[in-house]
């Protein structure tokens, strides 16, 4: 089930909880999502796409993918990228209806869910990167090769492509309700059973094997750096728990309600207001995960004091530079004092003065 498409699945059709029941309208949640997710969806992209931007300029002109570390950040990047790209798509969607044709509704389905799943799965390579890197640091000089970090990613793309396969072939263009929509349609006999399994795929990917690998790869590197004398370990120690819980909150809210949608009749939710508020809940917990697309290039790439110096470098040479530039040329008065301070030379003295 397309992730973005849930608020629509809730909103623009009728709900019979029984065989006996009234349909239930969905107008509530419609008219929530056109008011509310635009404007979040946007917000996600501007910053999403900004962070991740510099994050791929950064790896490519500095860092030059010498790691497979630096692999898997691109590859992370990549991803967040493509999911973000497809948001101003989703967004007019919200506010009015689908009216791209039916081959964009599969096609952008699936290339949305492979960002997805392929986004988990690097955050998942680049956790079993760290604990290779620290806890079996000599095993970690033959297997964290820049040839192997090629291959798993290529793996990685492959069954993040296969995983969204039923996105794909599902999705497509119906009129429901004078609106044109783009959502799954399973075969009828069958309806339930592919519900829950995409329900529980999600929630395997997005939530339960990542925090899994996590809490087994970090707990084993939280115990080898509390053995080390570095005065860097507390610091360290930090910054891992800032990702396990940063991704816990993000993502959490969204498998949870999206299992409870899914098995409302078990935990008695079928009814019009429990189906209206979880429709809500849906949108709302949904935009929270895809912020976190925001977060990653901070947790993963800023963080680092060598990504970080870069990060400054790149400023300090092009986009200072480019700002005295602009204000030598508002003012009369010469900015060689500024113009200089940016200069090729002391921009790098600079730097490793502050860092």
């Amino acid at each position: 089930m397309n992730i973005s498409a849930n608020y629509d699945y809730m909103s623009t059709t009728e709900f019979y909880y029984d065989d006996t029941a009234t349909p239930c309208p969905g107008v509530t949640v419609q008219e929530f999502a056109s008011r509310v997710l635009p404007p979040l969806y946007s917000f996600v992209f501007i910053f999403g796409l900004l962070g991740n931007a510099l994050v791929v300029l950064i790896i490519i002109r500095y860092k030059k993918l010498k790691s497979m570390t630096d692999i898997y950040l691109l590859n992370l990047a990549i991803s967040d990228l493509l999911f973000i790209a497809l948001l101003p798509f989703w967004a007019y969607y919200a506010a009015h209806e689908w009216v791209f044709g039916n081959a964009l509704c599969k096609i952008l389905s699936g290339l949305y869910l492979t960002g997805f799943y392929s986004g988990n799965f690097f955050i998942i390579l680049l956790t079993i990167d760290r604990y290779l890197a620290i806890v079996h640091a000599v095993f970690a000089l033959k297997a964290r090769t820049v040839v192997y970090g090629i291959l798993t990613s290529f793996i990685t793309w492959g069954v993040a492509i296969l995983a969204s396969v039923p996105g794909l072939v599902f999705h497509k263009l119906q009129r429901e309700n004078d609106r044109w929509t783009c959502t799954p349609h399973f075969p009828l006999d069958t309806q339930i059973q592919w519900n829950q399994f995409m329900t529980l795929k999600m929630n395997l990917i997005g939530l339960i094997f990542p925090m899994i690998v996590m809490t087994i790869c970090y707990s084993q590197i939280i115990n080898t750096l509390m053995r080390c004398r570095n005065e860097k370990k507390n610091k360290a120690v930090r910054l891992i728990f800032i990702i396990m819980i940063v991704y816990f909150i993000f993502w959490a809210p969204y498998n949870i309600v999206l299992l409870l949608q899914t098995f409302q009749i078990s935990f008695s939710l079928n009814t019009c207001d429990g189906i209206s508020n979880l429709g809500i809940a849906v949108q709302v917990t949904e935009t929270l995960a895809m912020a976190h697309c925001c977060i990653n290039p901070v947790i993963y790439a800023l963080a680092g004091e060598k990504f970080r110096k870069y990060t400054c470098s790149f400023f300090q040479k092009h986009v200072a530079l480019c700002l005295s530039n602009y204000c030598r040329f508002l003012y009369s008065e010469p900015l060689e004092r500024a113009s200089s301070t940016y200069s090729h030379s002391t921009g790098e003295q600079d730097i490793s003065a502050v860092l």
